[in-house]
């Protein structure tokens, strides 16, 4: 996730990464809700971290304060 630019373009692969998952992902039915609800909790969870950290200009620069590098 560290190699987008720009917050829209991991939005963009996450929706559309999401949308392909779903559709080929036959075990989806097999799971229970409660294991649903916490494994959704778990993923914004993360997603409001990586937010956050975004925000703050912790993600994507380096030390030297150059964006992106790609040994991640």
């Amino acid at each position: 996730m560290l190699r987008f630019r720009q917050m829209r373009s991991l939005q963009k692969f996450a929706s559309v990464h999401a949308s392909v998952h779903n559709h080929f992902n036959q075990e989806r039915a097999l799971y229970s809700r409660q294991k649903f609800k916490l494994n959704r909790a778990a993923a914004l969870a993360e997603w409001r971290g990586l937010l956050a950290a975004w925000r703050q200009g912790r993600v994507g620069q380096t030390e030297t304060g150059s964006h992106l590098s790609d040994t991640t």
